[in-house]
């Protein structure tokens, strides 16, 4: 007798993985069955330069409630900030990494945080990784031709991997 379940009654799990900041935010969604991940959808958030840091704040958050609208995912995973000079960019991408875990809370969603060292290590296994070490397994578990652009897109996937 089988122990297996039949597929059929697999659950899928819907996860979306952030690299969080001002000027690009990644979001990567990733679905999850029978330990199989596939692409769901992935792309950048933009916010233009020109506009002041409350005006970039509100296009972020308005554009990242629009996806988990359409998307529903059920888990998130966010990466955790790694600074070690430049306080301005910090503090910055510090106010649009809140933004982007309040509307999580407000939706319900479980949030997972990931240093980039942890995301490293469990997509590659080895946390000092470089980025194209990164792409490669992130196309190769997501059987992916092509390297999704630009770089926080693919991070993002990356995030969403290691909270899977």
């Amino acid at each position: 007798m089988s122990t297996q379940m039949p597929t059929s009654l697999k659950k899928t799990i819907r996860i979306i993985g952030i690299d969080p900041g001002i000027e690009r935010t990644g979001i990567g969604i990733i679905d999850i069955r029978a330990s199989e991940a596939s692409l769901v959808f992935v792309d950048c958030i933009t916010t233009l330069k020109t506009h002041t840091q409350q005006e970039r704040l509100l296009e972020l958050k308005n554009e990242f409630v629009r996806i988990l609208k359409k998307y529903k995912p059920q888990q998130a995973a966010i990466e955790k900030l790694f600074f070690s000079t430049n306080v301005k960019t910090a503090m910055r991408v510090s106010e649009a990494r809140g933004v982007l875990l309040t509307e999580l809370q407000q939706a319900k969603i479980p949030t997972s945080e990931w240093t980039p060292q942890q995301i490293k290590q469990r997509v590659t296994g080895y946390g000092k990784a470089d980025k194209q070490q990164i792409q490669k397994l992130v196309c190769a578990i997501l059987k992916l031709t092509v390297v999704p652009k630009p770089d926080d897109a693919t991070d993002a996937l990356a995030v969403a991997l290691t909270a899977h």
